[in-house]
Order: C-alpha cells, then structure tokens, then sequence
C-alpha cells in the first residue's frame, strides 16, 4: 500500500498585500549543512484510519510544537515524494515563528556507532515569500506553491 503523507500550508498576507507561506527546516544530521532543497512545509504519514486533514493538524502540532489554526482549509492537492503521495491544505495563518517549538525524532548517530541521539523535527522556520519558498523547499512540494497562489488570488 502507498504512504500517504498530509501537511498544512501555512500563509499570510503581508501589510503591502504580499503573501508569504510558512516553511520549515528539516532536523537532523543530513540537513543541518543544506538550505536550497532543505525546507519542508509540515506534514506527515496519516495513520491507518485517519482522516487526512486530521492528519495533517496533527502533524503541524507535533513539528512545531503549535496548535493548527482553525480554517478554513483549502485543498491543494497533491504531489509524489520520495514514492510517496502527499496531500495538502492552505490555511491562513499568522504564526510567530519564536513559538515554535519543535518535537523530536531518535537516529543512530553516528551511522553504525550503536548509539541513538534525539534530533528537532525542524530546527528553523521562516517566512517567505514564493519565489523563496520554490527555490527553498524540497523539489516536489514547490508545487503546492503555484497552487496556494491561485487559491489566494481567487479567495
């Protein structure tokens, strides 16, 4: 069976009526030296049962250590990712990146060595505006970043 992942795009309408989307700096070892194709935005693997939306909410509360904003939720759709399909939703949302606080996943660091050292989830978020987000985020989910344009032009 395919893994589905769900996230949350997060986006907000600067004062000079620009618009800036959330994005987050993937945790762990492997990123910590890269920025271009390094940024995410939240999500995560629905579980057996869940609904994706839920999923998603879930998922930006576990990275950022934040609740998800209320809604409403727009689709977006979804792209492929490291063989995987993943499902997202814009949300309007103003969230100060200081209140972030990130979970935590375990890795056998150093590879081999036997022992297991906790890593952030993300260890940064930004705003940023799209061009930024499509030369920052991981390649397939710079699509998402078309199709929340269009949702807020047409909103």
């Amino acid at each position: 069976m395919a893994v589905l992942s769900a996230g949350l795009v997060l986006y907000r309408r600067t004062s000079a009526g620009d618009v800036e989307l959330l994005i987050a700096h993937m945790g762990g070892p492997f990123w910590a030296r890269k920025d271009e194709g390094a940024w995410s935005f939240p999500k995560g693997v629905v579980e057996p049962g869940e609904k994706p939306l839920d999923a998603a909410r879930r998922e930006l509360t576990e990275e950022l250590g934040v609740p998800a904003p209320p809604g409403p939720f727009v689709p977006l759709g979804e792209v492929r990712q490291s063989g995987k399909t993943v499902v997202a939703w814009a949300v309007e949302a103003d969230l100060d990146p200081a209140d972030v606080v990130p979970g935590t996943f375990e890795l056998e660091w150093p590879p081999r060595s036997g022992r297991t050292e906790a890593f952030p989830e993300v260890d940064r978020v930004a705003w940023v505006g799209p061009d930024d987000a499509v030369r920052l985020l991981v390649k397939a989910q710079r699509g998402f970043v078309p199709r929340l344009l269009d949702v807020v032009r047409l909103g």
